[in-house]
């Protein structure tokens, strides 16, 4: 069993900047691909970047590729989404998701319903 807790949502204006991070409870986590999804009020669930186990392979959602930047620390368990240029469109809660997916394409990388482990979620806003 995997725990993920998210941290460093808030609030910021268009054009700022955010980090969030996702803190893994035990270092098997080490071994998954993390990735960050986003929900925004009525939408569905969306994916926004993930990073191989090694972190030498990325995966990025169209809107946000050149603006955020996954990349993951295994010493401490602890994933990042470094968010530059940030857009009221981006608003959103994000959450942080870990497992093993079969496949090492974004079609399958990029699918909500590969991931078991979620964290709770922080909320991004971003003022116009």
């Amino acid at each position: 069993q995997v725990q993920l807790v998210e941290s460093g949502g808030g609030l910021v204006q268009a054009g700022g900047s955010l980090r969030l991070s996702c803190a893994a409870s035990t270092g098997t986590a080490s071994t998954y691909v993390m990735a960050w999804f986003r929900r925004a009020p009525g939408k569905e669930r969306e994916f926004v970047a993930a990073v191989s186990w090694s972190g030498s392979r990325t995966y990025y959602a169209d809107s946000v590729k050149g603006r955020f930047t996954i990349s993951r620390d295994n010493a401490k368990n602890t994933v990042y989404l470094q968010m530059n240029s940030l857009k009221p469109e981006d608003s959103a809660v994000y959450y942080c998701a870990a497992d093993l997916p079969d496949k090492d394409v974004l079609a399958v990388i990029a699918d909500p319903a590969v991931y078991d482990y979620w964290g709770q979620g922080t909320q991004v806003t971003v003022s116009s």
